[in-house]
């Protein structure tokens, strides 16, 4: 079986769309298939459209989550519902276009247990993402402390070993490119073009944005933490190189009036830069600590219902087409 796992926040205008064009993509490849759905606590009408997708297409699996998660807990709560011996990750707005899954699933044919969809060209109508994107992947393969596939997100084939040595792990923070690449396995790539959105405005804020490069930069590199102990060595050379000029100047009491500001300024500046830097690890630090989950699911839409939800709820529980989770 091939599971397709489509994280969805607010898709109301691509859903049925969508829909159609993975499932055509899905019949090319001539196996047994089901996409599971996993709505991130969408406040338009995408879970309504999603549960009548549900009832005329049994392919359909509809996974509902108590709440918004983020990108990240909405993949995650996806890929511990699907069964699919391989397991397709993308996105609902057609950015991921649909074609390119008979690929992936040729690849995964040949041998290869990872396939990486890497973008060969980008359409982006954000002109400030267009330029953050290739500096982001630029800082990530200076930094990373092993080889992480550039160019791609979450668009891809894993197949159910890596899919099930990535739900052993007990992170919070995700970056699942990071994580993908981490696992090991024979990997394969499948270059594409990467489409703009069809429709609607893109739902995850710059801030949002901002963390997941922060968790992308945190969760595979010490590099940072050694830069913090790079600049205290230049700034204690900076202090020396200050007190001497100091003592060498004709008029020492201005010379040592202005090292001693530009010394403190600059010692204040690394000194920010350097908490800034602890305080992101800290904080994931802490975030693993607490163990809480990635994602709560509410309910599961399913023709079959998933073996192993109907050991954690009990079968007195079930209730066809749905499964309500404690």
């Amino acid at each position: 079986m091939i599971s397709v796992v489509v994280p969805i926040f607010n898709e109301e205008e691509n859903i049925p769309r969508f829909h159609q064009a993975v499932t055509s993509a899905l019949k090319e490849t001539n196996e047994d298939w089901e996409i599971v759905y996993v709505n991130d606590g969408s406040r338009d009408s995408s879970l309504e459209l999603l549960q009548e997708v549900h009832s005329q297409d049994p392919h359909a699996v509809i996974v509902d989550l108590s709440r918004n998660w983020g990108h990240m807990g909405a993949v995650s709560a996806g890929l511990k519902i699907a069964r699919g011996d391989a397991i397709v990750l993308m996105d609902g707005d057609f950015q991921d276009p649909p074609e390119v899954i008979p690929s992936l699933v040729e690849s995964w044919k040949t041998g290869a247990q990872v396939v990486v969809a890497v973008r060969r060209s980008r359409q982006e109508s954000r002109k400030l993402l267009a330029v953050l994107f290739p500096l982001f992947y630029q800082v990530l393969g200076a930094l990373s402390d092993f080889p992480i596939p550039l160019n791609a997100g979450i668009f891809g084939l894993m197949d159910r070993q890596t899919v099930d040595s990535i739900n052993s792990l007990g992170e919070i923070n995700r970056y699942l490119p990071g994580l993908r690449a981490w696992v090991g396995y024979k990997n394969a790539i499948v270059y594409y073009d990467r489409h703009d959105r069809a429709a609607g405005e893109g739902k995850l804020s710059f801030i949002s944005r901002i963390k997941y490069a922060m968790d992308a930069v945190t969760s595979f590199s010490y590099k940072p933490l050694r830069l913090c102990f790079l600049l205290s060595g230049l700034s204690c050379f900076a202090v020396v190189v200050l007190g001497i000029l100091a003592v060498l100047a004709k008029n020492p009491i201005d010379t040592v009036g202005f090292g001693v500001s530009s010394a403190i300024f600059l010692l204040g500046c690394f000194i920010f830069f350097c908490l800034g830097i602890l305080g992101e690890y800290l904080g994931r630090v802490h975030d693993e600590v607490r163990s809480r989950p990635l994602s709560i699911i509410n309910k599961v839409y399913a023709a079959e219902i998933p073996a192993e939800i109907e050991v954690e709820l009990g079968k007195s529980d079930y209730i066809p087409g749905i499964a309500q989770v404690a």
